[in-house]
């Protein structure tokens, strides 16, 4: 059997990118891809799994290779699984198909599913997994973070995005607020959206923005697949709200001013990626709760002096007590600055 380090790093490639195709769904299960290498080195399959009840992404990608998997590479972006469910352990699927190799992205957190790395060395099989410090393993690891999270969280992982001026205004005192940013930044917005499955607001952002909350392209256009729209807050959302007439995206109202039991709600509901766009209220009540995984921020070029602040209070009174963010990465996005935080590691955890 050939072994080619960079067309196998390709193919697992197309394994991401199959996993990860546009319009499947983000939870509850993985988004799994897999590629098939004959035993000559040639890429012969790419499958992936399209929701529960579907075959797993070794088995769709097995029937496509058919006999030519035997002897061959398989690779997958998550660990084979061993246990019976709507369908067979993919471990014994790769066994029965004869392939002498697998690389796998990512080991299963699940300890329901994991183990098929195990099962597979001990059938005889070679296996490697991907170094999690390398690039494409990064990669595949964040195409499942909210997965990933949900199963020792319970709950999706949250992203809070903002804008606002230098000096932390996000609307000008007569409310005014389009456009802050610039076309570049609130293209990078659309990209998000794309990338969860929830798009969540207060109350209050409905009631005085009356925003859309769909993925759109740069003329307007909006995409296929669209997140699910969740509006957070004991007011009523008005019947003629965008929200509720245009017929873009469904649209869920969760009548609790509770964080977690926001989060509660959406994660039965299946939803494991959630992005949390306004207000200050309620991005303030979810950093108070500690419900908060990651920041992105955009910071304009521009000051207002007074105005809507992007955040609410949070009832810190001395600089000992501030909220410390860990920076992750930092762009220019036209004339625009994007940072990504992270709560600090020295943070207290979850209750």
């Amino acid at each position: 059997m050939q072994r080619d380090a960079q067309v196998e790093k390709t193919a697992m490639r197309h394994a991401l990118d199959a996993g990860t195709t546009p319009g499947l769904p983000f939870g509850p299960n993985p988004r799994v891809g897999c590629a098939v290498l004959d035993a000559d080195g040639r890429l012969v399959a790419v499958g992936h799994h399209r929701g529960a009840g579907t075959p797993h992404a070794e088995v769709d990608a097995l029937t496509r290779a058919g006999e030519r998997a035997h002897g061959g590479t398989a690779l997958v972006t998550l660990e084979p699984c061993t246990h019976t469910g709507r369908t067979g352990p993919c471990a014994d699927a790769l066994l029965a198909a004869g392939v002498r190799r697998v690389v796998v992205g990512m080991r299963d957190p699940n300890p329901v599913a994991a183990g098929g790395v195990d099962v597979l060395r001990a059938a005889g099989v070679e296996v490697d997994v991907l170094d999690a410090h390398l690039p494409l393993a990064r990669a595949i690891h964040a195409a499942n973070r909210g997965w990933a999270h949900g199963l020792s969280h319970e709950r999706p992982f949250v992203t809070w995005k903002t804008a606002g001026t230098l000096d932390g205004r996000a609307a000008a005192a007569d409310g005014s607020s389009r456009w802050i940013t610039g076309e570049p930044a609130r293209a990078e917005v659309h990209a998000l959206r794309a990338r969860v499955d929830t798009v969540l607001v207060g109350t209050g952002t409905v009631l005085a923005d009356d925003p859309a909350l769909t993925v759109r392209s740069a003329d307007g256009t909006a995409a296929p697949t669209q997140p699910l729209r969740a509006v957070m807050g004991e007011r009523p959302v008005p019947a003629e709200a965008r929200l509720l007439t245009d017929g873009a995206a469904e649209t869920v109202h969760l009548t609790t001013r509770d964080p977690r039991t926001a989060l509660a709600t959406l994660f039965e509901r299946g939803r494991r990626e959630v992005l949390l766009e306004g207000g200050a209220t309620l991005a303030a009540a979810f950093l108070a709760a500690g419900l908060v995984d990651e920041v992105v921020a955009y910071v304009a070029p521009a000051l207002l002096g007074a105005g809507f602040p992007v955040l609410g209070d949070l009832g810190i009174t001395t600089i000992d007590d501030a909220l410390r963010l860990r920076l992750t990465d930092v762009a220019r996005v036209g004339d625009d600055v994007r940072l990504v935080l992270h709560p600090s590691p020295t943070a207290p955890p979850e209750e």
